[in-house]
């Protein structure tokens, strides 16, 4: 018996803010959760599977019109016609509060309820799944323990949107422990929430199969779903498959003292092919960031234009169509040594020293650097959704980001004030 468990598809995600992208290829990147979805589909009917699990987060919020659930009737109906069922839970971004639209679900669909625990088996395959979707977005009840025990003579599945006992950079939704699956009794936890694919365990199975397809740069790397192999009442396989037709790539290019710019644009071009490479036909979607320590390539970080530009002429000759850069990062320290200034004698006097220990200074004040958060917190409020919740910005409610994000200014400044040409 084969199972196919993905979640987190975020059908007909917007992805906001991508015009802004010189060269962006917007519709390729915006329809490609509906490409990872055929996929999806089109190998589970290749490979005959007898069941197909949607662990939640199937659609992104309220559908813009009817189109986004037109396309995933379908999907499902592609699978009525191979006699595989489907069930799915929803979660906080598809909960029954949020999701305003309805259209009638194919009858190979079971939605299961968003009030209470709900079980359907299969006798014709001998299994039994049970789950409960999210009523609302915020939901913090431990929905897994009032899941019933397990059916009798049947191979017991958990459907799940959590996370779990907490993952980072997930909000706690429906939070349980591992403990509390585990005395279920089932014999698989079909999980979604987490967009890491992860085994969190193996007695009994409990997995996150990760998103379906990946919708930036910190969510690079192949994306799928997991595929079950089940022999007489006992999982003998879980595999993951990729399914995405967008690959994004995260790349980090070491910059060195001696290097000059086509040194680096170089190294751009051999880690963007081995991307290119491992994605097969797949576009590759990719953020470089350079780091280091160089003078000449620190100085390149204040023309932040046109050092972009470089590196996305320098992908083209790499890649052509095949790969497209989006943002490009320089975190290249200038060849001083800092230390040394902000320790000698000559701080007093010297404005490089004095610029480097004023900041060093702020770095080891707490009240200072409360201060300077306060003072900050208003961008944070101005920040669209999605980049409130990236770890770029978390530099705006914790300390120890605070003072990471002053050595990179400590590092662009010495940079301009000491190796610039302008007095």
């Amino acid at each position: 018996m084969l199972i196919v468990h993905a979640a987190d598809i975020h059908l007909d995600s917007p992805l906001v803010g991508l015009e802004k992208y010189e060269g962006c290829p917007v519709q390729q990147l915006r329809s490609a959760t509906r490409g990872a979805l055929e996929a999806l589909v089109a190998t589970a009917l290749e490979e005959r599977a007898d069941l197909v699990l949607l662990a939640g987060d199937l659609y992104d919020g309220a559908w813009k019109d009817y189109a986004t659930g037109l396309f995933f009737v379908k999907q499902m109906a592609r699978l009525r016609e191979a006699n595989v069922p489907v069930v799915m839970v929803r979660g906080n971004h598809d909960a029954e509060s949020e999701i305003t639209k309805r259209l009638r679900l194919p009858e190979n669909v079971s939605d299961l309820s968003t009030s209470e625990p709900q079980s359907v088996v299969f006798e014709s395959i001998g299994v039994a799944v049970h789950g409960q979707g999210f009523a609302r977005r915020d939901l913090t009840d431990d929905l897994a323990r009032r899941y019933p025990r397990p059916a009798a003579g049947a191979f017991n599945i958990g459907l799940l949107h959590t996370a779990l006992w907490g993952r980072e950079g997930h909000e706690p939704y429906a939070p349980t422990s591992l403990g509390v699956l585990q005395d279920k009794g089932y014999d698989y936890w079909a999980l979604g929430h987490v967009h890491r694919r992860e085994v969190v365990s193996r007695e009994p199975y409990v997995v996150f199969p990760g998103n379906l397809q990946g919708r930036h740069a910190r969510e690079a790397g192949p994306k799928g779903a997991t595929f079950v192999t089940v022999e007489s009442g006992k999982v003998r396989g879980v595999e993951h498959r990729a399914v995405d037709v967008v690959r994004w790539a995260d790349l980090s290019v070491r910059v060195v003292e001696e290097d000059v710019l086509d040194d680096v644009l170089e190294r751009v071009q051999g880690a963007l092919s081995e991307a290119v490479g491992e994605a097969g036909d797949r576009l590759v979607a990719a953020r470089v960031t350079l780091f280091g320590r160089s003078p000449k390539v620190a100085l390149c970080s204040e023309s932040a234009a046109a050092l972009t530009a470089d590196v996305r002429a320098a992908a083209v000759d790499a890649a052509g169509e095949q790969a497209w850069i989006g943002s490009v990062r320089v975190h290249v320290r200038p060849a001083i040594d800092a230390d040394a200034l902000a320790g000698g004698d000559a701080a007093a006097a010297d404005p490089v020293a004095h610029l480097v220990r004023s900041i060093r200074e702020l770095c080891a004040d707490e009240g200072e650097l409360r201060a300077l958060a306060a003072t900050l917190a208003d961008l944070g409020d101005k920040l669209p959704e999605e980049l409130r919740h990236d770890p770029a910005a978390a530099f705006l409610d914790d300390p120890e980001a605070m003072r990471a994000v002053l050595a990179d200014v400590e590092d662009l400044l010495v940079a301009r004030v000491a190796l610039g040409d302008e007095p």
